[in-house]
């Protein structure tokens, strides 16, 4: 009962936490991965956002991004 009155007074305060959506998660990463993240997308993203998801995008992103470079050497050099 305690915790649902916290959650009421929580969601009428505008405290209530809302989760990233993973297009944010997937821009948040690929910001970061280039340098050029905005300060403000920066503290929505440690504030609302879930690690795990973050980790698991930038995890792919990553490996695409090796294995794309991997096809393009690979096409280059004969």
């Amino acid at each position: 009962m305690e915790k649902d009155a916290q959650t009421k007074a929580d969601s009428e305060n505008g405290d209530a936490r809302k989760s990233t959506s993973w297009m944010q998660v997937c821009q948040g990463v690929l910001a970061g991965l280039i340098g050029v993240q905005s300060q403000k997308n920066r503290e929505r993203d440690f504030k609302m956002g879930n690690g795990v998801d973050y980790i698991l995008v930038y995890t792919l992103m990553v490996v695409a991004m090796v294995l794309g470079m991997v096809v393009v050497v690979n096409l280059v050099i004969p």
